[in-house]
């Protein structure tokens, strides 16, 4: 897989909070936790992951 260019939310202002970063392929979504950048992580398909933040936006906290 070629360099990927991976972002924290716009909720993540201070770079000592622990968070996801993403990064998107012209066919993936890929997520990993921002703590372990080597480490494992997770891939959506673009509709996949559209369908988690139309339902995420729904979400009370």
């Amino acid at each position: 897989m070629s360099e990927l260019t991976w972002f924290k939310s716009s909720y993540s202002s201070n770079e000592s909070v622990e968070c996801v970063e993403v990064a998107e392929t012209a066919t993936a979504i890929l997520v990993r936790d921002s703590k372990d950048k080597s480490g494992p992580h997770l891939t959506f398909t673009p509709d996949s992951w559209q369908a988690f933040i139309t339902f995420a936006a729904t979400v009370e906290a």
